[in-house]
């Protein structure tokens, strides 16, 4: 599923307008967005969490030359699936 079948989806269960479900599912991405930012989590009981990993910089190499390059420092979100969702998914087969 992406964005735009998530908007249709909404707009139809919700009987609201193509619009107003785009501004609720940004207002949702916007809320879970600055809870990483601000707090480095965020949770959706029975969905999952969501947390910032900090990764340390390293030396790679460039795969064309093969000359060493240094990697900064990085921060990425990460999603950890909860035990309602998970459970679900394997049952649904």
């Amino acid at each position: 599923m992406n964005k735009s079948q998530l908007v249709n989806m909404l707009a139809e269960e919700a009987l609201l307008s193509s619009k107003q479900a785009e501004q609720v599912v940004n207002i949702f991405f916007d809320a879970i967005t600055e809870g990483l930012i601000k707090e480095g989590r965020a949770e959706l009981r029975g969905l999952g969490s969501f947390k910032v990993k900090d990764y340390a910089g390293y030396v790679g190499r460039n795969p064309k030359s093969g000359e060493p390059i240094n990697v900064p420092p990085k921060k990425l979100p990460f999603f950890k699936v909860g035990r309602e969702l998970k459970a679900m998914v394997d049952f649904a087969e």
